[in-house]
């Protein structure tokens, strides 16, 4: 697999960031799923930003766009994530 950055920019964070602030039944939701696909140790690189594998985040833009990991995910695709994730916990309870 290629070694190009996965393509999310602080431009797709703010994106991102302003479709999960509307929904706020929603925001334990993303903050959970930060931490919990946050890399192993991210506190010890800098910057300390809790954000997943590079790997892993490629992996996850193929299998969900198809391609090379290039895709960013689009702020609506995130919010029915979200809306997955808790209605997963929800499951398991």
């Amino acid at each position: 697999m290629e070694r190009n950055p996965v393509p999310l920019t602080p431009r797709w964070a703010g994106r991102a960031a302003a479709a999960v602030l509307v929904h706020p039944g929603l925001w334990g939701t993303a903050v959970t799923q930060l931490f919990v696909l946050a890399r192993p140790g991210w506190w010890r690189r800098w910057p300390p930003l809790p954000v997943p594998d590079p790997d892993y985040l490629r992996f996850r833009l193929v299998t969900a766009y198809g391609g090379a990991g290039h895709h960013a995910p689009d702020p609506a695709d995130l919010i029915s994530y979200l809306h997955w994730c808790r209605g997963m916990r929800g499951l398991s309870r």
